[in-house]
């Protein structure tokens, strides 16, 4: 089997891709994202960008998207119902939607297009957010040359959040061209020796992810699942008990769960995987095909996920899973997600979990940061 290059070299990138940390510092160095405070080193990933909330929130009616005519602070003027400031910190409620003026604003070339995901800790928590510009027809979708505000929906699903001017609860990703086929960057990867799975591979749209539901000898938990009318999830404290917001979930003798519709469970993989360190991979969200379910809030991989001895995939993808309007038996090794690789445009300085105190490296079933 080859042995895949991880030289700091061009070899194996193109023109067009996923835009790593030194070009999205470029962004940032000639303000084609600029901010209304100075960013911050841990703000750049290895391929994406944490967005700030800014000084305010506006508690809405419903969610909305602007259209093709229309600016976001208009949608705001008509369906506000009121405005909350986040300067010292507020609490937002469970079931609400929420909608936050970014402290980033973008002012991207022609060449140079963004979209949104949760971060994984916000995702995890239950929490729904999607990023809105103004004159859009797309949630998370960012056009080349937009120039203007950056806003995020925040609609917490589970617990009611506690958060604050320069929390980060989404990330931005920035690519140059179009999005590359997806099986067939899977299928390159395959032939120059990556080996993204530990189990086999099943390629239609992404690489399938199979959900690990089989109890262990002591019949340990496969999962968890939230619990309701919890207390508050400070999004910047890292010291909740567990045990106050989550019940483990065990399967039974054949390794099976049933899923309740409206709960939120964290479940994990059965299979490790991989993010070589010339890619980056996302989630795919719900598929109707693969049954009542709704996977994966938080989508982003960053380059070198994974990646263990010997290149070895080695990190379980942990599943933020929705029951959606039946109860839903889940099995193991069930296909529940897929996972698309997208190239980087050129190598990144930082990789997924060498000296960045990544907190998803190696993992296995884990809830988010937020809790001991």
């Amino acid at each position: 089997m080859a042995n895949p290059n991880e030289e700091s070299s061009m070899e194996g990138f193109g023109m067009t891709g996923i835009l790593p940390d030194r070009e999205i510092e470029g962004l940032l160095a000639r303000n084609e994202v600029y901010a209304n405070e100075d960013f911050v080193a841990e703000q750049v990933q290895p391929s994406s960008l944490d967005v700030r909330l800014g000084a305010k929130a506006y508690r809405l009616r419903a969610s909305f998207l602007p259209g093709r005519e229309t600016l976001v602070s208009e949608k705001i003027s008509h369906l506000a119902l009121h405005e909350i400031d986040l300067r010292q910190g507020a609490v937002l409620e469970t079931g609400g939607v929420y909608i936050v003026p970014l402290l980033e604003s973008l002012a991207l070339d022609s060449k140079t297009s963004a979209f949104a995901n949760p971060k994984s800790s916000t995702g995890r928590i239950d929490v729904f957010t999607r990023v809105i510009v103004d004159r859009s027809a797309y949630f998370d979708q960012i056009e080349t040359n937009y120039k203007g505000p950056v806003y995020l929906e925040v609609s917490p699903r589970t617990f009611p959040i506690r958060v604050r001017q320069g929390s980060t609860l989404a990330q931005l990703r920035f690519r140059q061209g179009a999005p590359t086929d997806p099986d067939t960057e899977i299928k390159n990867l395959l032939g120059k020796g990556w080996q993204l799975t530990s189990r086999d591979v099943d390629i239609s749209g992404g690489l399938g992810v199979r959900v690990g539901l089989r109890p262990a000898e002591d019949n340990s938990a496969v999962g968890f699942r939230a619990r309701r009318h919890a207390g508050c999830v400070d999004v910047d404290a890292r010291d909740h008990p567990s045990g106050d917001f989550w019940e483990p979930v065990y399967a039974d003798s054949r390794g099976a769960i049933v899923l309740d519709p409206g709960e939120f469970y964290i479940l994990a993989s059965q299979e490790k995987l991989c993010v070589p360190p010339s890619h980056a991979a996302v989630m795919a969200p719900f598929d109707p095909l693969m049954g009542e379910v709704r996977v994966h809030y938080a989508g982003f991989f960053d380059p070198g996920f994974g990646v263990g001895e010997n290149n070895m995939p080695s990190s379980l993808a942990v599943l933020e899973v929705r029951g959606r309007d039946v109860p839903f038996i889940l099995e193991d090794g069930q296909i529940i997600a897929r996972l698309i690789y997208e190239p980087l445009r050129s190598p990144a300085q930082r990789i997924y979990g060498r000296g960045l105190g990544s907190n998803y490296q190696y993992q296995g079933l884990r809830l988010s940061k937020h809790f001991r």
